[in-house]
């Protein structure tokens, strides 16, 4: 079954690890995630995250061109099987010639430093999709409240978009860019909501009244997303899959039943217009039942397993995603 992956970290990965220098490569690796698994998952488009993690990169902005640079480095060394997804019309193209589509994505919006020439640059360095946040406020916006050392998970529901923030909101729309709203904050989401008027995406969040990490989305969220047109992609995290785990750091048990119980929930909260698949893939840690696109059928299987219709597993694996990006990009 075809499938689209609204968010990976396996390019963050491949750069901290030297990849070049190692061996590793978005080919053939050791992590979650590369092409020859896609192939087998038989990928249809699988977004890549420039993930910057603010307290751990001392520039955030040189750290995230480095990693663009490694993405382009990768893309011409594998243009056989992947090419680079710019507008609605290269999915059309890559998907006839048989070619898989790669699409480049931002996690911290910092890494633009407050600057919209900087958001443009990275637009013209390939980015099409951003997140305003990760785990810390920054100059755009605040996150919810998480802190796993002290047991703190709080919505944060006073602090939303900074004015810097609204400003890249409208000019994310203005070129075509997709908001994506996993890690923004309670009070950010529904500000971002007043802000925008095209549809948004959450890349790889789960809902909050079947997992209660506030990484999650509720079910006000979950409907105005749908509303909108927009799509969320089901995480594999353990913490955000069940609610026996949410509270966890890391680690767990990731299983495919968690995710379909997720979708079914999701689907009674807005419709199964609005799901989508966002793996987390080389982002996160745990037993994972479902560890690389090659075995993404779990998935499929399982669905219709519970009853889901071969039009709705469609809809999850991919038509949902293609419909907002087809939309969106320019």
């Amino acid at each position: 079954m075809k499938y689209i992956d609204m968010h990976c970290d396996t390019l963050t990965r491949l750069y901290d690890l030297g990849a070049e220098n190692t061996g590793e490569s978005l080919r053939k690796n050791s992590g979650h995630l590369d092409l020859e698994r896609m192939r087998a998952g038989e990928a249809l488009i699988q977004c890549f995250a420039i993930f910057t993690n603010l307290k751990t990169q001392p520039d955030p902005y040189r750290y995230s061109m480095a990693v663009c640079d490694l993405f382009w480095r990768e893309m011409e060394k594998n243009r056989d099987v992947i090419s680079p997804v710019l507008s609605a019309e290269d999915l059309l193209k890559n998907e006839n010639q048989g070619k898989m589509s790669a699409l480049l994505t931002i996690e911290e919006g910092a890494v633009c430093r407050g600057e919209t020439e900087i958001l443009r640059e990275f637009y013209e360095r390939g980015a099409r999709m951003m997140t305003l946040t990760w785990n810390y406020p920054n100059d755009l916006a605040w996150p919810n409240r998480i802190d796993f050392e002290r047991g703190i998970m709080e919505p944060e529901t006073e602090k939303g978009l900074t004015k810097k923030g609204i400003a890249f909101l409208e000019e994310m729309e203005r070129l075509g860019m997709i908001i994506d709203v996993s890690h923004l904050g309670d009070a950010g989401f529904f500000e971002m909501a007043e802000h925008t008027k095209r549809p948004f995406i959450a890349s790889h969040s789960n809902a909050r009244g079947a997992a209660g990490n506030v990484r999650n989305l509720t079910d006000e969220m979950i409907r105005l997303l749908a509303d909108r047109g927009g799509v969320m992609g089901i995480n594999f995290c353990p913490a955000f899959l069940s609610a026996s785990q949410s509270m966890q750091k890391g680690g767990g048990q990731s299983f495919v039943r968690d995710m379909v119980s997720q979708m079914k929930y999701i689907r009674n909260v807005g419709g199964i217009e609005c799901i989508g698949l966002g793996s987390d893939f080389d982002g996160i840690t745990g037993e994972l039942e479902v560890d690389s696109p090659a075995a993404f059928w779990k998935i499929a299987d399982e669905m219709h397993r519970q009853g889901f219709a071969a039009s709705e597993i469609e809809s999850v694996f991919y038509r949902n995603a293609r419909r907002v990006f087809t939309e969106i990009l320019h």
